[in-house]
């Protein structure tokens, strides 16, 4: 793999970290503006649902990166 094709795959994996930690930090905020005011239980579900959706795709792209960070050093 050439040189431009490395940082490329490299900015497209540190931009799906940065997308998955917006996410997360958005959901995060929707649970603090809305989880006391009275939301039954299927829409607290939901709200809860969605954060961890975007902490387990935080989670699959850090190590995506990490992944591909530790075959760049080998090489």
């Amino acid at each position: 793999m050439g040189k431009p094709e490395q940082n490329s795959e490299e900015a497209a994996a540190v931009a799906r970290v940065a997308n998955a930690a917006r996410e997360v930090q958005l959901a995060s905020q929707a649970i603090e503006e809305k989880f006391n005011t009275g939301l039954n239980q299927s829409d607290r579900t939901l709200l809860l649902a969605r954060l961890t959706a975007a902490i387990t795709e935080l989670q699959a792209a850090r190590d995506a990166l990490d992944a591909l960070l530790a075959r760049k050093s080998f090489h």
